[in-house]
């Protein structure tokens, strides 16, 4: 296929994301804004201790 192919489909893609509605209720978020209630926050994972090697599981392999 050719890049003039290609380059009209990226280009008909373009425009149905840029004009399309999405489904967009815009009530249902001028409801959330205005209800000055904040969603929690999703979970983070806990950050590795900077003092842990990450080799240390392995370092007992090596005295064999």
């Amino acid at each position: 296929m050719g890049r003039g192919r290609q380059k009209a489909k990226d280009a008909k893609i373009a425009r149905q994301l840029k004009y399309s509605n999405h489904g967009l209720d815009l009530r249902d978020l001028e409801r959330e804004l205005i209800s000055g209630a904040p969603e929690p926050a999703p979970p983070t994972a806990p950050e590795p201790d900077e003092s842990e090697d990450p080799y240390d599981k392995w370092a007992d392999d090596d005295e064999r």
